[in-house]
């Protein structure tokens, strides 16, 4: 199995904007937990990451989205962070069969956020890492 990413799908809300994407992996979902759950698996693949208290209100730093809180942390599922400046990063991990899984991902941001295509690339070295 070879990873993939379905077309990003956006949305407009007013002045908030929603990015989602969706990313087989040919990976476990446990295998995949640390590319979005720890600060090395986060800083490989997609910015680099100052500061990662893997627990619910624990303090993040993505050095090229912002600063905030972990708002969400169900371990090998969700792990969701919020930044000031850089929105609502939502990393949702399910089963994909024996051996993949499927990351849903939504960045929730108002104000100008990164691309489709940077997005989109952040992605493809995320596959590239876990595969």
């Amino acid at each position: 199995m070879h990873g993939s990413i379905e077309q990003g799908m956006s949305q407009t809300h007013g002045n908030t904007h929603i990015r989602h994407f969706l990313v087989r992996l040919p990976k476990s979902m446990e295998e995949v937990w640390p590319a979005v759950a720890e600060a090395g698996g986060l800083s490989a693949w997609c910015t680099p990451v100052d500061v990662l208290e893997p627990r619910l209100d624990g303090t993040v730093a993505l050095r090229d989205l912002g600063a905030g809180r972990v708002t969400a942390w169900d371990v090998d599922r969700v792990a969701e962070y919020t930044v000031e400046g850089g929105g609502r990063l939502r990393f949702h991990l399910e089963r994909d069969g024996e051996r993949g899984s499927t990351l849903r991902f939504t960045h929730e941001y108002q104000g100008e956020g990164a691309s489709e295509a940077e997005w989109r690339s952040r992605f493809e070295r995320l596959i590239e890492q876990v595969g």
